[in-house]
């Protein structure tokens, strides 16, 4: 992500290769295989730019910084080989989990259809000795229909005295991260403590899925493929449901433009293959998205369910209204010349500094933003779509989001395997594992470090 005010200097915790997003990453090849028995070239050490990022060099400690630098190609590869080398007993299952943001990115990269490109991509992962992959959407699908729960009761039981709103989103790392690292209150209390689909869909590899297959969470090897580089920050989050087991709920994260990369340069031979479903289904199912223009669209789905549950009022197509500029947008629900509800949607760091301050000075006129890092949304995301300067690719963004557009909108309420799965995984809807599974609570900032120098 780009911060977009900062002009401090370069982060010294951060890790990077000298040519960032364009570091050679060598596939291995059968023949490199055979000529030099399954080891593996240098790969590209994982890049995150934390002088790009709001979570800022205050935010990340060195031993994070390590682990960070672990999640790259050499350390996926390095699994796939074992796999092939070593006695069956330590073999890992691969699991790759894709986000619904990654797919366009394949598509308009390749030119191919969304669900051509998820098959290659899948197919091409397949060929490199993956088990299983995934798609995101149905971990999503969790973390919205909780946050249209605890919006809910936050609307209901605010007040003066003890304010429960603004609800701010908490789907995007690098947003959480800088709330809980360098803010604090007054901002961590109003954040939603529904997990990231990342979170949720770790717990859903590692707990649901490992159950169903008889395995142990350590016997998996989960990788996450995503367009920003703050998901390798949160992958080094415990999940609660795994971590006394003894496992993290995402082992690597992988960006799309370091999968693609990896896609380019192989010579493996690739057979398309349709996604995977957490349930064994053999039919593929229709991709499908959330209502979202460049994200999971927690405002669009909030608002509708809000406006329902709170005042008997349908809402059929959300209307956004740009204010300060494209990235901060408004969305009211008025009834006889009253404003009911009041949602905004905030991208980029402008953009988050203005709600910070307004938050701060008590002034802030909204029940609830979904705040994103990246202007432009998930899709814009600094681990896709660059230039080799490391700019955006304009034209290839534009290309990303007609294709994203296109996708079929799917309401998470519809999702019937959601439904199961509440009663199946986590013994209902309202249940103390949903609790466990599905939220999570937040820190404040330790000792502000020195380096710090943004301004407020």
């Amino acid at each position: 992500m780009k911060c977009e005010h900062c002009t401090r200097k370069e982060c010294s915790k951060k890790t990077k290769t000298d040519d960032q997003e364009n570091a050679s990453v060598d596939v291995p090849s059968p023949a490199r295989e055979n000529g030099e028995k399954g080891e593996f070239h240098k790969l590209a050490d994982a890049k995150i730019f934390l002088s790009d990022c709001l979570a800022c060099d205050s935010c990340v400690s060195a031993e994070e910084g390590i682990q960070v630098s672990q999640q790259n190609a050499k350390n996926f590869f390095q699994v796939l080989n074992l796999n092939k080398k070593c006695d069956t007993s330590k073999h890992r299952v691969l699991a790759v989990s894709v986000c619904p943001q990654s797919l366009p990115y394949f598509a308009a990269k390749f030119s191919l259809s969304v669900t051509d490109a998820s098959r290659r991509l899948c197919g091409f992962l397949k060929s490199l000795g993956v088990h299983y992959v995934f798609d995101t959407t149905i971990a999503a699908d969790f973390s919205i229909l909780e946050s249209q729960k605890e919006f809910v009761r936050r609307f209901r039981r605010h007040n003066e005295e003890e304010p429960a709103l603004p609800m701010l989103t908490s789907a995007c790392p690098g947003w959480v991260r800088y709330a809980e690292r360098v803010l604090g209150h007054p901002v961590t209390p109003h954040l939603c403590t529904a997990k990231s689909p990342q979170q949720i869909m770790g717990s859903l590899v590692k707990d649901y899925f490992a159950r169903r297959q008889n395995l142990s969470p350590d016997k998996i090897f989960h990788v996450i493929v995503a367009p920003c580089y703050d998901k390798k920050l949160e992958a080094l989050q415990e999940d609660i449901l795994t971590a006394s087991r003894g496992s993290r709920g995402t082992d690597c994260v992988l960006t799309s433009g370091e999968i693609a990369q990896m896609m380019e340069q192989s010579d493996v031979s690739v057979r398309e293959a349709a996604l995977d479903t957490l349930f064994g289904d053999v039919k593929e199912e229709e991709l499908r998205r959330h209502d979202g223009a460049g994200s999971d669209g927690y405002l669009a789905h909030i608002f509708r369910h809000a406006a329902k549950e709170l005042f008997n009022e349908d809402v059929g197509e959300v209307t956004y209204r740009a204010l300060r500029n494209k990235d901060f947008q408004e969305v009211t629900l008025e009834k006889s010349g009253e404003v009911l509800l009041r949602f905004a949607a905030a991208y980029g760091f402008r953009n988050i500094q203005n709600v910070v301050l307004k938050l701060k000075k008590g002034k802030f006129p909204y029940h609830f933003v979904e705040v994103l890092a990246c202007a432009g949304g998930c899709l814009n995301g600094r681990g896709q779509a660059q230039t080799a300067d490391g700019r955006t690719d304009k034209a290839l963004l534009q290309k990303m989001k007609g294709i994203y557009a296109d996708i079929p909108v799917q309401l998470p309420e519809a999702s019937t395997h959601v439904q199961e799965l509440y009663q199946e995984w986590l013994d209902g809807t309202d249940s103390p594992r949903v609790q466990e599974a599905l939220h999570t609570a937040y820190q404040g900032p330790g000792q502000p470090a020195d380096s710090r120098d943004i301004k407020w």
